[in-house]
């Protein structure tokens, strides 16, 4: 059986600094500080609960950041 493989440590870095961004301002920024990806979706979106280490996920409204988490 193969060994499972260990994913690389997540950004130390705080969702709330996005809050109140532009999406694309917040976007750059979460890239530059070393997130592989990251998800901008409408406010009330569903989605899965699954959790992908180093994703940062944006709720976005009217093209501002209105809440920011891991996974």
């Amino acid at each position: 059986m193969a060994p499972i493989p260990t994913p690389a440590p997540e950004p130390q870095d705080s969702p709330d600094s996005y809050v109140g961004l532009a999406a694309e301002d917040a976007e750059r920024r979460a890239r530059a500080r070393g997130w592989s990806t990251v998800r901008s979706l409408p406010p009330g979106t569903f989605i899965t609960m699954e959790y992908l280490a180093g994703r940062l996920n944006f709720e976005v409204a009217d093209g501002a950041v209105t809440r920011c988490w891991k996974g």
